[in-house]
């Protein structure tokens, strides 16, 4: 008995404390998070295609072995279709400024990149791809 009584008092107390506002400072905004990877091949710049399914690109965590280059992206809105170089309205292509055992956050570019489902991520930009010295795992940090 005396268990549930404590926990009965812990439930009161921390209900009263959500009516008093205690709690409203603290309280997290609901998130999902998931993880993804983009392979990027030895001695290639392009990866595979990623499936974001709903998510939002949020930040990129780049390996120690990154050969030096900008990431830019490809796009298709559909699995296994032909993929654009992403540009923003006003021409410009999307591009992030990557380097090695680093985590890049997205606030900037993520909502540039939402409206697409199917990404590729390309080592360097259009104009100049940048193989990479060895086969890369890009890990992406989506949020719904």
């Amino acid at each position: 008995m005396a268990g549930k009584t404590e926990l009965r008092n812990g439930v009161e107390r921390w209900l009263d404390q959500l009516e008093n506002g205690v709690w409203a400072e603290r309280s997290p905004i609901s998130r999902i998070y998931m993880v993804q990877t983009a392979f990027i091949t030895i001695s290639q710049s392009l990866s595979g295609e990623v499936d974001l399914a709903g998510y939002g690109l949020v930040g990129l965590i780049f390996p120690t072995a990154w050969t030096a280059a900008s990431l830019s992206f490809q796009a298709s809105d559909v699995s296994g279709g032909t993929f654009y170089n992403l540009r923003d309205d006003t021409g410009t292509e999307i591009s992030v400024a990557a380097a090695g055992s680093v985590a890049i956050g997205c606030d900037v570019d993520g909502p540039k990149l939402a409206p697409f489902r199917f990404l590729k991520l390309r080592s360097g930009v259009a104009a100049t791809t940048v193989p990479q010295a060895a086969s890369i795992a890009i890990t992406l940090i989506l949020k719904t």
